[in-house]
């Protein structure tokens, strides 16, 4: 079995966009980080800009779908947590600027 990499999880998240927001999770800085074990069981720590984000469940479902659909995934796990609090300044430098930020 082909191992899947941290890579491959990072771009399938790419297609997962805030719909309130427009930008997608990980250049949001949504992602708190990515443990693959040996069988390509995965699983994200990911955050909400807001304890309060109305699209939480929509985002969560969205990028377990696409975690799930990589080619040899195990299981997939989505660890929602609060800590480090999310701020403006985890925007990737790429999406400021395109948000003159």
């Amino acid at each position: 079995m082909e191992r899947i990499s941290i890579n491959e999880v990072v771009n399938a998240l790419k297609g997962c966009v805030d719909p309130e927001i427009g930008l997608d999770i990980v250049d949001l800085g949504l992602i708190q980080g990515i443990n693959i074990d040996e069988n390509n069981n995965i699983k994200v720590k990911l955050t909400m800009t807001s304890p309060m984000c109305p699209v939480t469940s929509v985002i969560l479902a969205d990028a377990q779908l696409r975690i799930e659909h990589l080619n040899g995934a195990g299981n997939v796990d989505i660890d929602l947590v609060w800590d480090p609090a999310w701020s403006p300044e985890m925007i990737s430098e790429e999406a400021r600027m395109g948000m003159n930020i």
